[in-house]
């Protein structure tokens, strides 16, 4: 029995330390985005978008970090951009490593149905954030942001990758980031640790 009661301890502690440094993967375009000095925006929404819980956390946790960088909602006439926002959340796969076989390609990827404990899949969250100039209708930036956990869930990771997504506005100088977040209290929003360029 006590051997059991020590790998129960192990698989707990295993689990509370997944609640402390979180990472993201952070993709912008253009590497070097000019924004106008005239930060007003409105959303561009899809019908789906208009009456789900999920868009308007979505929603309101972007204005609120906007509001950070001097960003204000304006009426869709008047608005300087139109901010779409899209997201996803899918079972993941595991890339298997075969002579000869190129990762990219759905051959060499499988289901992840196995974890510390069995079964459990991992899933991908996923947001991409654009910015259009509303006049011209122009991308003038674009972000994506994706997380990984064991968490079907996809309204768990929208804190994760909003704070992401807007942690620099804009991202430059380097197309991919890392961002990192500390250890999250229950109720508390996570508060990032580090963003780092990524090098090839």
């Amino acid at each position: 029995m006590k051997p059991l009661l020590i790998l129960s301890a192990a698989l707990v502690a295993a689990m509370l330390a997944g609640c402390a440094g979180v990472k993201t993967d952070v993709r912008v375009s253009p590497l070097s985005a000019t924004l106008a000095d005239e930060r007003t925006y409105d959303f561009a929404r899809t019908s789906p978008q208009e009456a789900t819980a999920e868009h308007a956390q979505y929603e309101a946790l972007v204005r609120e970090e906007l509001a950070r960088y001097g960003f204000a909602v304006a009426s869709k006439e008047r608005a300087r951009y139109v901010v779409s926002l899209a997201y996803d959340t899918r079972a993941a796969a595991v890339v298997v490593d075969v002579a000869g076989c190129e990762s990219t390609t759905e051959a060499c990827e499988a289901p992840a149905t196995t974890s510390v404990f069995p079964g459990r899949r991992l899933y991908r969250h996923s947001l991409t954030m654009r910015f259009f100039d509303r006049t011209s209708g122009q991308e003038v930036y674009k972000v994506t942001v994706t997380k990984s956990d064991r968490d079907a869930d996809p309204l768990h990771a929208v804190p994760y990758l909003v704070k992401s997504a807007l942690a620099r506005m804009p991202y430059a100088g380097n197309r991919d980031w890392r961002v990192t977040f500390g250890s999250v209290e229950t109720g508390r929003a996570p508060g990032i640790e580090s963003v780092s360029p990524v090098t090839p």
